[in-house]
C-alpha cells in the first residue's frame, strides 16, 4: 500500500566504529568526523552507506556524481546539456571568473546535472543540483536544463525526478535568475497535465527561490533528514514577525509535521522507496512495500 512507502523502518547495525588508537596518525582522507555526533569512521565505509552516519544518521554532503552512483542503476545515466555553461548577461564583476574557478574545482559546467537513467529498471528523466558549484545557486542555465529535463521526460513518457540543494536565486543574474521559477514551474504544469509523474527529494539546504518553485511542485515532495528547506532565513523572518521562531523550524521534520512533505526518507533507504512509487505508478501497477 502507499501508506507503508512511508512507515519508519528500524535501525540498522553496520561496521564498528574504529577505536582510539586507529584514529591516530592515519593520512588524511582515510577517516571522517561527523559534525552532528563527532563519532569518527572511515570514510571508505561512511560512502558505502550512502554519507549517511552509522551513529546518528547525520546525512553528509553528497555531490551529483555520488548521487548518480548512489541512486540510479549502474551504467545508465546519460548526461542531457553537458556543455551549457553561463554567461555574464548583466556585466557582473568578476562573474566569469568565479563560474571559471568553480568549473575548474568540481569539473561540472553548470550547479545542476539532468539527464536520463533507470531506477531498478525503470526508466526515469532526473535533475539533481549540485551545492559545491556556487552552492547550488540558480541561474538562468540551471533553470533550463531543468526546464530541458522535464521536457524530455514528457517527449519519453517517463517519470521526472529532481534533487534539490540551492541557497536559492543567482544574484549575479538578477532578474533572468528569478525568471526560471517561472520557467520551471510552466513546464512541470504541462507535464503534469499530460500525466506526467514528479517526484521531488530536497536536500540540505533548499532555499530561497528553489524552495518558491519546482522544488515543491512535486507530485511526491520528499525530504532527506535533517535538510534546512525554506524561503527566507530564519532571522529575517524572526525580525519581520517579532516572534522566537521553534528550534527545529524549517527542517524537513518540522515541514512532515506541518502537512509540507509527504515524508522525511534516509538517504539509505531511498532507492527502494522511490523504486515502489514508480511501481504504483506503471500501467497496471500495484507495488506494495514490504518491511524487513
Amino acid at each position: 500500500m502507499l501508506k507503508e512507502l512511508f512507515t519508519k523502518t528500524k535501525k540498522k547495525k553496520y561496521a564498528t566504529i574504529p577505536s582510539e588508537a586507529a584514529k591516530q596518525d592515519v593520512p588524511e582522507g582515510i577517516m571522517t568526523k561527523c559534525p552532528n555526533c563527532k563519532k569518527i569512521m572511515y570514510t571508505k565505509e561512511l560512502n558505502k552507506n550512502c554519507k549517511v552516519c552509522f551513529q546518528c544518521g547525520y546525512h553528509h554532503q553528497m555531490n551529483s556524481a555520488e548521487r548518480i552512483n548512489s541512486f540510479l542503476d549502474a551504467g545508465s545515466f546519460r548526461e542531457l546539456d553537458r556543455e551549457m555553461i553561463s554567461g555574464n548577461p548583466l556585466g557582473f564583476p568578476g562573474y566569469e571568473e568565479k563560474l571559471e574557478k568553480d568549473r575548474e574545482k568540481t569539473g561540472l559546467n553548470e550547479a545542476v546535472v539532468t539527464g536520463l537513467g533507470s531506477v531498478n529498471g525503470l526508466d526515469v528523466a532526473i535533475a539533481i543540483m549540485d551545492a559545491t558549484f556556487r552552492m547550488g545557486s540558480m541561474g538562468s542555465v540551471v533553470g533550463e536544463k531543468i526546464t530541458r529535463a522535464i521536457e524530455k521526460a514528457d517527449e519519453l513518457s517517463v517519470p521526472f525526478i529532481i534533487f534539490t540543494a540551492s541557497g536559492g536565486a543567482r544574484m549575479q543574474e538578477g532578474v533572468l535568475s528569478l525568471m526560471q521559477m517561472a520557467k520551471t514551474s510552466v513546464a512541470l504544469k504541462r507535464f503534469s497535465d499530460n500525466g506526467g509523474l514528479i517526484i521531488s527529494i530536497m536536500t540540505h539546504p533548499t532555499t530561497g527561490g528553489v524552495s518558491a518553485s519546482f522544488a515543491s511542485l512535486g507530485d511526491y515532495n520528499l525530504a532527506e533528514p535533517g535538510a534546512l528547506i525554506g524561503f527566507a532565513g530564519r532571522r529575517i523572518i524572526e525580525q519581520t514577525i517579532r516572534e522566537e521562531l521553534p528550534e527545529d523550524f524549517q527542517t524537513s521534520e518540522f515541514l512532515l509535521k506541518h502537512g509540507q512533505l509527504d515524508a522525511v526518507i534516509s538517504r539509505t533507504e531511498l532507492k527502494e522507496k522511490i523504486s515502489g512509487i514508480l511501481e504504483i505508478h506503471q500501467p497496471g501497477g500495484t507495488f506494495e512495500w514490504q518491511e524487513n
